[in-house]
């Protein structure tokens, strides 16, 4: 004799309770979810940009013509229709037309080099000293707009005093350049960037004459104080992310293994 099994389905009160649950749990797990995906993409940005960086470098010296790399004006767009790409840039006619750059419009240079939501928040040109990093060497903030006013002059151009261009010679050599990329939005003003502790920020440095570059997280009040009293450089010369605070220890196996490579 055939049974009949009877299956008892799930009431109202039941699905909408689990529905319930789901809800609250999706809301405390999502915002953390995206975040992290947002911090991802922070040093993922920063490959690229150093891609980018390598290539143009790479067919400066194949092209024998000076290229250079800058962020849009505020009246410009990059070739995606936004501002935050960098924008590649070759004197393809030095001879007739001295210091005038057009765009590349080659896929490497067009293709996207910062992920969503991150952009660069400043250029500095030269190397990167202890000083300037804490904010005490007026020197430097003076010979960077003096700077940035000769290449307006020689190129009979105008640029962002945060986004000075870096112009890559024939034979792939340039200044020091450090890009300074971040995940805060673009409203967030730079000199309050330091204080916002809800962002994310990391440094592309560049070593315009062996082309070497490295990702640093930027450096504490703390860490660059020991370092000005050790008369070590702030440069790592190896990508260094971790959160954790540098130790006179830490520093001096990071700059002995450096030296071994």
């Amino acid at each position: 004799m055939n049974r009949t099994k009877a299956h008892r389905g799930f009431t109202l009160l039941e699905i909408l309770l689990v529905t319930g649950l789901l809800a609250i749990v999706m809301a405390m797990v999502l915002p953390s979810f995206f975040n992290d995906f947002t911090r991802a993409q922070l040093p993922e940005s920063g490959r690229q940009m150093r891609a980018l960086l390598q290539l143009t470098r790479a067919n400066a010296m194949i092209d024998g013509l000076r290229y250079r790399i800058r962020f849009p004006r505020e009246d410009e767009l990059d070739g995606q229709g936004d501002q935050r790409q960098p924008v590649v840039e070759v004197e393809d006619r030095p001879l007739e037309f001295p210091e005038e750059f057009r765009p590349v419009l080659a896929s490497w240079a067009q293709d996207t080099t910062l992920l969503r939501k991150i952009r660069c928040a400043k250029v500095r040109l030269g190397k990167p000293t202890i000083d300037q990093l804490l904010g005490e060497d007026e020197l430097a903030d003076e010979l960077a707009e003096d700077r940035l006013e000769e290449l307006e002059e020689t190129a009979d151009e105008t640029y962002e005093d945060e986004f000075p261009p870096l112009v890559i010679d024939t034979d792939g050599t340039s200044e020091w350049a450090t890009f300074l990329l971040t995940d805060a939005p673009a409203d967030v003003p730079l000199e309050d960037l330091d204080d916002e502790t809800e962002f994310a920020r990391l440094e592309l440095i560049l070593d315009g004459l062996t082309g070497l570059s490295w990702l640093q997280r930027t450096l504490y009040v703390e860490e660059l104080e020991m370092m000005k009293e050790h008369g070590w450089p702030p440069v790592l010369r190896k990508d260094f992310l971790q959160a954790q605070k540098l130790t006179e220890d830490n520093v001096l196996e990071i700059r002995e293994a450096s030296v071994r490579r």
